[in-house]
């Protein structure tokens, strides 16, 4: 596995969200490694190298509709025009097999244009004559027919190197010849929490004890993120043995992620348990929720310490982590595309920060998109996330919400 340098990073106390996305993308090399798949079976990968397309799409000149296909020369400008049916073409024949002779050629969509042809006529706007067809006037050169190469030229750029692939990138591939590509081999990514208070799910609670519910919610996004997770279960509130335990995770694993012990009190030791094994690359994020996220090496494997309280950790795994994961992973990824929504609500919040409030939306009697703050405050409401439709973002130097004031809001799901 390739190795980072501690002496990579400068350690800050508090760091905006673009200034941390900006370190990340500038100190951390890609992680992920090459392999080549079937296309069924790169769906959601990322391309590792641009794919660039074999043959021109289409192949060859061909008609867009059912109908018929003339020389335009032969046309009248400013009359119908009358002209024999030299052949029929249906799509996969050869474009040879019919020669237009100086007529028109009954063809259908995809089928090849046979040589001397450029224009197709709809079949529903012409009128068969016996062994006639009577084309009206005006139909513009070209019309319904597709050149060779229309769609995308030989040795053109189909794919780019960092895409996350999707099922029109992979429809594209095998249109353009290829039937493998090329792709980064998943980012291996180890899951802890921490905390003597936790207790596996299902289990009975002791008392004092909560269920672990953030590695949960961790995995199962990670798994949408498309990385391998390796689930290492709880690791108790004792720095030796964290130290250990993170060390050994850095041996096999591209990036290690934890959630809990980064904060300030008496019993957060994962930050002093990183530094004992590596360095801190920033402890401090200028967000809200989620300030605690330590982030930094652990024998020369990034290393991210998540808070504990689960919508802290869900802001900062999708504003913090995913673009971390992005760069490790060889993807090009742009920022979430937010969309406005009138704010129905008001708020204060500090300047300096940025914050992300969960919300309810619904469209108003005028049309408009307004969102509603979830009732109830603070970071550990799971139900915030569960009874939420997505966030709204307030900008680091705002420091107020007023009813009408359009906000930037986030679906949950277009944060997946």
């Amino acid at each position: 596995m390739a190795q980072l340098t501690d002496d990579c990073f400068a350690f800050g106390s508090l760091m905006r969200i673009e200034d941390a996305v900006a370190l990340i993308a500038e100190r951390l090399p890609v992680l992920a490694g090459t392999e080549w798949l079937p296309l069924a079976q790169a769906d959601g990968r990322i391309a590792a190298d641009a794919v660039t397309a074999l043959h021109d799409v289409p192949p060859f000149a061909n008609s867009a509709v059912d109908g018929y296909a003339v020389r335009h020369a032969l046309l009248s400008a400013d009359a119908e025009t009358v002209l024999p049916v030299a052949g029929r073409l249906a799509a996969g024949a050869a474009p040879d097999a019919v020669a237009a002779s100086g007529g028109a050629v009954r063809i259908f969509t995809g089928a090849p244009m046979p040589e001397g042809v450029d224009t197709v006529f709809m079949q529903e706007d012409v009128r068969r004559a016996g062994d006639d067809v009577v084309l009206p006037a005006g139909l513009k050169r070209g019309a319904n027919a597709r050149v060779a190469g229309e769609d995308i030229a030989v040795g053109a750029c189909a794919i780019p190197a960092g895409r996350r692939l999707r099922p029109q990138d992979l429809a594209l591939a095998a249109a353009t010849g290829h039937d493998r590509i090329a792709v980064r081999t998943r980012l291996r990514v180890a899951l802890f929490s921490t905390g003597d208070e936790l207790t596996e799910p299902g289990r009975p609670l002791a008392p004092g004890a909560i269920h672990d519910s953030n590695r949960v919610m961790l995995a199962a996004l990670l798994g949408r993120f498309g990385v391998a997770v390796s689930d290492l279960g709880i690791l108790r509130d004792e720095r030796d043995a964290l130290s250990a335990r993170l060390a050994a995770a850095a041996r096999d694993h591209d990036l290690i992620l934890t959630s809990g012990g980064v904060s300030t009190g008496e019993e957060d030791h994962v930050k002093a348990a990183v530094e004992a094994k590596g360095s801190l690359m920033f402890w401090r994020l200028a967000i809200k929720p989620g300030r605690p996220v330590a982030m930094g090496l652990v024998a020369g494997t990034p290393f991210v310490g998540l808070p504990g309280n689960p919508g802290a950790v869900y802001v900062t795994l999708l504003f913090v982590v995913r673009p971390l994961l992005a760069r490790l992973g060889g993807a090009v990824e742009a920022p979430p595309i937010g969309q406005p929504v009138r704010a129905a609500f008001t708020y204060r919040k500090k300047a300096g920060r940025r914050e992300f409030v969960r919300v309810r939306v619904a469209t108003a009697a005028d049309g408009v998109l307004e969102a509603w703050k979830y009732p109830r405050e603070g970071a550990g409401v799971l139900t915030s996330l569960t009874e939420s439709d997505g966030l709204v973002e307030l900008a680091d130097e705002s420091v107020a919400v007023a009813a009408g004031d359009i906000l930037t809001y986030y679906p949950h799901a277009a944060l997946w």
